[in-house]
């Protein structure tokens, strides 16, 4: 009885949430198009900062509603990072195909993000890794960051375009490094806690 209770509380798969996270999965290839289809269009590069911070918006959206009604599902939990990475690679890859961004900052970027949320996934039932205050930090400055490179304002002519291309520089290399440091904190903290649950075993 207690186990058909519990599975009865599960949460449905189709919550708010999920649904919320897979539109945005969907949507995103039309961002990309957006964003390569632009060229000297001012008003589609505006269109399309302005889908990304709206995906920003409900990524946070989406995971408020499914702590704070209790909607967490292993569906979510697998999709959500999904949403984020393709999004913010989609934004990375269109910015470089554009010559906007070297390529390397989106290899760095790509290489840390997709490769820390496959790690996550694989050790979740063995070590938990708290997430910390500096990938916070980090993805707070990549969203910036990149949401400023999708607007058109350092092609512009004159002083506004000259500011808002070290705007872009600026806040590129604090996401930039706020990526690597991350990283390496994220693996300090796996090592130590790998070692604390083999003492403790």
């Amino acid at each position: 009885m207690n186990t058909e209770a519990v599975e009865h509380a599960k949460p449905s798969n189709w919550n708010a949430p999920n649904i919320i996270t897979a539109a945005r999965i969907v949507a995103t290839p039309f961002f990309v198009w957006l964003l390569l289809a632009s060229g000297d269009n001012a008003a589609m590069r505006w269109g399309a900062a302005a889908f990304f911070v709206v995906a920003i918006a409900t990524d946070a959206l989406d995971g408020y509603l499914a702590r704070s009604r209790g909607l967490i599902t292993d569906l979510g939990k697998l999709l959500d990072p999904i949403a984020d990475k393709a999004l913010t690679g989609a934004a990375l890859v269109g910015l470089a195909i554009l010559a906007e961004l070297p390529w390397w900052v989106v290899a760095v970027v790509l290489v840390r993000e997709i490769g820390i949320t496959i790690h996550r996934l694989m050790i979740a039932s063995d070590v938990v890794v708290a997430a910390a205050w500096m990938g916070k930090l980090k993805t707070v400055a990549q969203s910036v960051a990149i949401a400023l490179a999708l607007t058109p304002l350092a092609h512009m002519d004159g002083a506004v375009g000259t500011v808002f291309t070290w705007v872009n520089i600026v806040t590129m290399t604090i996401a930039v490094v706020l990526t690597i440091a991350s990283g390496i904190d994220y693996v300090l903290a796996f090592v130590r806690g790998r070692n604390g649950a083999a003492q403790n075993a």
